[in-house]
């Protein structure tokens, strides 16, 4: 079946299109770091108000991870301690920070009446695989050791991102389930999980649309480096068994290369007896998810994820 983007999504691509902006793969990756960050003041939805925003300095052996700690102002706590999930944000192991993912992560806290944990990972081709997985499952154990400190309930902690964070938080859930810290869920919104890039999705014209079927090998390049693209650290898909791992909400959109992926994914969760809650979104493209000023099926999808994280107790 074809792709037909809704018309508020059509809408955007064509002033995407329109404003002329240079292609990724053609510019430095700290221009293209620029670029995402400013597209954030025309897409994000405003954001709520929230208890408190602050900042964190997670240790590493390489120094510190950079990250942020949200407060909504209301809170599921048990025994005076809250949920909370550990994000990690998208942009292909090469964009996005912060700040281009901050509001969502605020409307996560706000709606799912949780702590949010936003972690800024070392980004490629600086520090290449492994180093965004080391930070991510870094920065989920120290959560986890320190969570009555930070006001965590250490038995409801979920892990969670879009694109490359989905990706991350899918490798963190299968580290976890073999070392530790013991997660309640993950939340994969369009998540890359196989660097094959041999599903339909990756090859029908309708789905090369903002993130783009050569940008994605130009992330990839960055990323991978040369290095073992079947590694499961890097494509999850490809990891022997998907056996125990805790509940998942997995995201797809129809206009996205990434779409099948997510799909298969999702089977292989549910083949291994995981708890799998699957949505998909068939008129809307990669990257939908944090532009709620402009598609309201983003401002959807944060609101049905909360009531997912509020049902996991």
């Amino acid at each position: 079946m074809p792709v037909v983007l809704d018309p508020d999504a059509a809408a955007v691509y064509k002033a995407f299109q329109e404003a002329g902006r240079p292609a990724y793969e053609s510019l430095t990756a700290p221009e293209a770091r620029e670029y995402y960050r400013a597209a954030r003041i025309v897409s994000n939805p405003e954001p709520p108000a929230l208890e408190s925003s602050k900042a964190l300095a997670i240790p590493a052996p390489h120094g510190t991870i950079p990250a942020r700690i949200y407060t909504p102002q209301t809170l599921r706590k048990k025994d005076g301690l809250a949920p909370c999930l550990v994000f990690f944000h998208g942009g292909g192991w090469v964009i996005g920070d912060l700040d281009t993912h901050e509001v969502v992560c605020q409307k996560l806290a706000h709606e799912g009446e949780l702590i949010v944990i936003s972690v800024d990972y070392r980004l490629a081709p600086e520090h290449r695989f492994p180093a965004a997985v080391d930070d991510a499952v870094i920065a989920t154990r120290w959560v986890a050791a320190n969570a009555k400190d930070l006001g965590i309930d250490a038995t409801r902690l979920i892990v969670g991102g879009d694109s490359a964070g989905g990706n991350l938080a899918a490798v963190v859930a299968l580290t976890a389930r073999d070392g530790g810290p013991k997660l309640a869920a993950q939340l994969l919104v369009y998540p890359a999980t196989d660097f094959s890039r041999t599903h339909p999705s990756h090859s029908e014209p309708e789905t090369s649309i903002l993130l783009t079927h050569s940008v994605i090998g130009w992330f990839g390049d960055h990323y991978l480096g040369g290095a073992d693209n079947s590694d499961w650290r890097a494509s999850p898909a490809r990891a022997k068994s998907f056996a125990g791992l805790p509940p998942a909400y997995v995201l797809t959109a129809g206009a996205d290369p990434l779409r099948d992926e997510g799909d298969e994914y999702a089977k292989f969760l549910k083949e291994a007896g995981v708890p799998v809650t699957y949505r998909h979104f068939p008129g809307q493209f990669h990257g939908f998810f944090t532009m709620g000023k402009l598609l309201n099926q983003a401002n959807v999808a944060v609101t049905e994820i909360s009531a997912w994280l509020k049902s996991l107790g």
